[in-house]
């Protein structure tokens, strides 16, 4: 059987073209062969530690009768009895992906072309499925774990993995060349907030700022574009709340993990097959507020969510946390103004600005540079109102200045000089801020 030049699939000595036919085929037979011999409800109910030594026996037969017509070189054995167990146990091709802690993303754009993210860039993989059949078998195994559905009447569905890792599948007639699978995945080791210094994700004085607001109590909204590290940075902040408060997370789907013990975590649930029973984030907003939190945090706003959120801001939630798609926190605002609009109470504009400035103290703008690295380009201050519009002044900002031969964005953390206004705020809760803190500067090579 051919080598294969791409992605290692097991990353053993030399990698095998799993893509080539014959492979697929004799892997099909003895999956099929390997079905057809086994009591598969006693295998629902059976481990795949405790099954395994059984089941490999039963294949290595399977391939000695096998090996008169397809030659098997021992490592050629060894994969594809790994890749029957995957099929068997697992999620087939998608196994070896998910074993490996530094894959981010997994993208299958269709049955036969498979990506991965790893470090902020994309790479090919050498993985297929057999066919559309195949890769719709494991989508169904997916969402019926966790009681939805995926067919024609419903061709959308977000489902989650054990592990936590978030699944979006969409599947013919929406999917135009077969059905599509998106999982993105979380670090089982959480970044600290020391880890995004080590990786001039910001600076120290940067997040010893960020530190002090979110511990006084201010009001925070990360912004920024699909996989920027909003999440990431989330998390991070919300380790400055105090174990003494209680924290109540509201999420679309189950992302944040926070450190304290004293938190209740919500999650929305989407309709059933009759298209009922859906819970919305507005409506988990609003229970939230009955549950005598010291701390909101939503996971993404969104929606109409976003008008009992500032409001919740505004009437003693303080040091609530957020995230938000923007590309530059005065997107951000425009952004709060659509979705405030959308609860539909016909607010003036006016009076929703009024809202978002009384109600947001700091935007934190996160950002995935050319080079793949997640950076914070801007920490931004709401300062009020002149007129109709929001007023705003950086306090910290990121500055590009070119690329390095080998790819990596130059550039600069900079202290704009700024002292900022909410500087006595942070005063009166017992965290002072040294001036040296706003002359800070910091090359990134």
């Amino acid at each position: 059987m051919t080598q294969s030049t791409g992605f290692n699939a097991r990353a053993l000595g030399p990698s095998i073209d799993v893509r080539h036919p014959q492979y697929q085929d004799l892997k099909g037979r003895v999956h099929q062969g390997l079905l057809n011999r086994l009591n598969l409800e006693r295998l629902a109910s059976v481990k795949r530690k405790e099954a395994e030594p059984e089941i490999r026996t039963i294949i290595q037969s399977m391939l000695e009768d096998e090996s008169r017509t397809v030659p098997l070189s021992q490592f050629e054995r060894e994969a594809l009895v790994s890749d029957v167990l995957d099929e068997l146990f697992g999620l087939g091709p998608l196994e070896v992906l998910l074993a490996d802690p530094t894959i981010s993303d997994i993208l299958v754009n269709r049955h036969d072309l498979i990506y991965v993210e790893r470090e902020g860039r994309l790479e090919e993989t050498s993985l297929v499925f057999r066919d559309d059949r195949h890769l719709m078998q494991i989508i169904e195994r997916i969402v019926s774990s966790v009681g939805r559905r995926v067919d024609e009447s419903s061709p959308m569905v977000d489902a989650r993995l054990a592990d936590g890792s978030r699944v979006n599948a969409v599947i013919p007639p929406l999917a135009l060349d077969g059905p599509s699978m998106s999982i993105r995945r979380f670090r089982t080791d959480r970044l600290g907030a020391n880890d995004l210094v080590a990786r001039d994700a910001l600076t120290a004085p940067m997040l010893e700022f960020l530190e002090k607001c979110v511990a006084s109590r201010l009001n925070v909204i990360v912004s920024g574009g699909t996989g920027a590290g909003k999440t990431t940075m989330l998390n991070v902040l919300s380790s400055f709340i105090s174990e003494r408060e209680r924290v109540v997370t509201i999420e679309d789907a189950a992302e944040l993990r926070l450190r304290q013990r004293h938190v209740v975590r919500l999650e929305t649930r989407p309709p059933n097959i009759e298209g009922k029973g859906a819970v919305r984030q507005r409506e988990l907003v609003i229970n939230a507020l009955r549950m005598r939190p010291d701390r909101i945090v939503v996971g993404e706003v969104r929606g109409e969510e976003a008008l009992d959120m500032l409001q919740a801001m505004n009437t003693g939630h303080d040091g609530s946390l957020t995230t938000i798609h923007a590309n530059t926190p005065r997107d951000a605002l425009y952004r709060l103004d659509t979705m405030v609009a959308m609860a539909g109470f016909n607010l003036p504009d006016k009076a929703i600005r009024q809202q978002v400035a009384s109600a947001v103290d700091l935007i934190v703008q996160v950002a995935r540079q050319a080079d793949g690295a997640r950076r914070v380009t801007a920490i931004s201050e709401l300062t009020g109102m002149e007129g109709d519009v929001i007023t705003m002044q950086d306090i910290f900002v990121f500055e590009q200045q070119g690329l390095s031969p080998e790819g990596r964005v130059r550039g600069r953390f900079r202290a704009t000089g700024i002292r900022p206004r909410c500087a006595e705020r942070l005063a009166t809760a017992g965290h002072s801020l040294p001036l040296s803190l706003f002359e800070h500067v910091k090359a990134v090579a």
